[in-house]
């Protein structure tokens, strides 16, 4: 910044401090790189008599991207009271901020604003209106805004696609994918990335191998995005076989095909297997491992009740790497430590964390407490868990069960009396869903997309 700033002295100097042009490519560098300042882009700034629309627009990004959310909408204010009019892109960035940060009254505010200036139906505003209302968890209004397109191009199917995964409604992305297939329009890698993230959260396993199916000697298999989504889909759907071939047969992968993989593995219980994929990894110098490489590896260290090895990794992980661990890693040692029964050294490790310990964490040692019959600990660990979560009924249940393991029933009636009067309720059994050629409409819709 040093430098910049006696730039901008000799700019001023030499007479060229209203200079829009000039002045201007001072404001870009401290509001847009990382190596600038804000608080010099305004004081720079608000020294220029009239600033065009573009300067206000870099203001604008700059507060946005700095996470300084009232100065985007006041600067916003500030430029419309000047009588500058806000274009496609002002519009377009305070949608996404809104829609980002879920403030649900000021993106409609500024839709209200694309409708005064007649730019509601202009592509890029419309697409990121859609954005916005699926951010918003308002998938109703996003549906309305795309129906109303009269030709949809495929930034708004891939849009409405990602708002319908973004809010849980698996499903009718799938269904929307086959409509976008029936148009005649051809997915590009984000809308096949989006896609498979739907059949990895709802197991529609033969959808996702049909994607595939569609892909596979194309230059869509080449692209490591596509290719890591693919993996991605087969292990969630415990197609690990699959995901491994998918691996194997990936020309130039990165880190997170590595991760991918190996996540993938430990989820299924494939300790061993993950654990020689991380050495293959370490020994050929493939890619450097980073923080998800080592949660996957003492997953499976987890899984497989590898005690010393998880204790190896995670010192590697610090020593060697130089990877500060996340109380996601501490989790992991928490559990790993839990299940082999050292439940003692698990509860100095959460003492001697440099991070705060969250809920679930502490539910991990109150797990194992329970199943080695720890009640002392136990007991302390619930004092904690009741200062974070006070009514997770899974911490009732699980003290309730550590008393009846060590036949101290009078306790277990008080935690259930506590539960009662707390008004705290066991939460509903899981449910599982199974997909038959005759029930499920996406089955038999697959052969007519083709």
């Amino acid at each position: 910044m040093r430098h910049i700033k006696q730039i901008h002295t000799h700019i001023v100097k030499a007479g060229f401090g209203q200079n829009l042009y000039v002045v201007g490519k001072i404001i870009v560098f401290c509001a847009v790189s990382e190596y600038g300042s804000m608080d010099y882009a305004i004081s720079v700034f608000e020294k220029i008599e009239n600033p065009d629309e573009f300067l206000w627009n870099t203001m604008i990004r700059g507060f946005g991207s700095t996470g300084q959310v009232g100065k985007v909408f006041d600067y916003y204010k500030k430029m419309q009271e000047k009588g500058e009019v806000s274009d496609n892109f002002t519009f377009s960035f305070l949608l996404k901020v809104s829609g980002k940060l879920g403030l649900s009254m000021m993106g409609k505010q500024i839709h209200c604003s694309t409708l005064k200036h007649g730019l509601d139906n202009h592509v890029f505003v419309r697409n990121t209106l859609i954005h916005m209302y699926g951010m918003l968890n308002d998938i109703g209004t996003a549906n309305q805004l795309f129906e109303e397109i009269p030709k949809s191009d495929l930034v708004s199917w891939n849009t409405i696609i990602d708002c319908h995964v973004y809010c849980g409604k698996y499903k009718e992305a799938l269904d929307l994918f086959l409509q976008m297939r029936q148009t005649g329009i051809e997915p590009d890698e984000a809308t096949l990335v989006v896609t498979l993230s739907a059949c990895s959260a709802l197991g529609a396993l033969d959808f996702g191998r049909w994607i595939h199916s569609c892909v596979d000697n194309t230059s869509f298999v080449d692209i490591v995005s596509v290719s890591n989504s693919l993996i991605d889909m087969y292990a969630k759907c415990g197609a690990v076989e699959e995901a491994y071939v998918t691996f194997s047969k990936t020309r130039v992968g990165s880190v997170v095909t590595w991760n991918t993989m190996l996540l993938g593995l430990a989820m299924h219980g494939h300790a061993q297997e993950a654990l020689k994929l991380f050495s293959r990894m370490i020994h050929e110098k493939l890619e450097s491992p980073n923080d998800v490489t080592f949660l996957g590896v003492l997953c499976a260290c987890s899984h497989g009740g590898m005690v010393d090895e998880g204790r190896r990794y995670f010192d590697l992980m610090i020593r060697d790497y130089h990877i500060l661990p996340t109380v996601k890693h501490y989790g992991c040692m928490v559990d790993i430590l839990g299940r082999a029964g050292f439940v003692e050294e698990a509860y100095q490790l959460i003492r001697s964390m440099p991070v705060k310990c969250n809920a679930v964490v502490w539910r991990t040692l109150l797990a194992a407490c329970r199943l080695h019959g720890n009640v002392e600990l136990g007991e302390e660990v619930r004092r904690h868990l009741l200062e974070l979560e006070p009514d997770h009924s899974s911490d009732y249940v699980l003290l309730a069960n550590l008393y009846a393991s060590t036949n101290q029933w009078n306790e277990v009636v008080r935690e259930r009396k506590s539960m009662r009067n707390m008004g705290v309720q066991k939460p509903n059994p899981g449910n599982s869903i199974i997909g038959l050629p005759d029930r499920v409409s996406l089955q038999t819709e697959l052969t007519d997309a083709c």
